[in-house]
């Protein structure tokens, strides 16, 4: 059984809590100033799906890291494909839409979004799931 040090064990999963935290707060203020946004501008689109995928593709590195480290915590795996689930729907729809103005399929960047916050919650549950030595300073 691997053994996690504390510290490390609460910056794993505050660091997870707060990426889901921020696409909440992102899906929030989509949906809040939806008005006030350039939500049909193609560059808009293409840049939020950028940014979106940038991030997810590092949380997934992480994600693979830690699954090698602690190969027996399924939360981690189910996690990583949360991620890459979330990526093909939401930034995967936004590209389609940014690019053909096509919408792909019905739902698909909110499924999508929700899968990315499942996934950084899933993350965060297997992290403080894990046994911890220390305490924290």
């Amino acid at each position: 059984m691997n053994i996690i040090p504390t510290q490390a064990k609460w910056l794993l999963a505050l660091g997870s809590l707060n990426a889901a935290l921020a696409v909440a707060l992102g899906a929030a203020e989509s949906h809040v100033l939806k008005e006030q946004l350039i939500a049909h501008d193609p560059t808009h689109l293409f840049q939020l799906a950028l940014q979106y995928h940038q991030l997810h593709a590092l949380g997934l590195m992480i994600v693979g890291l830690a699954v090698t480290r602690f190969p027996d915590t399924r939360c981690f795996a189910w996690a990583g494909w949360l991620l890459l689930s979330g990526i093909v729907l939401f930034s995967g729809d936004l590209y389609l839409r940014s690019i053909s103005g096509l919408h792909g399929l019905y739902m698909s960047i909110p499924i999508g979004g929700a899968l990315f916050i499942f996934g950084w919650l899933l993350f965060a549950i297997g992290v403080l799931r894990l046994p911890r030595t220390g305490q924290l300073p």
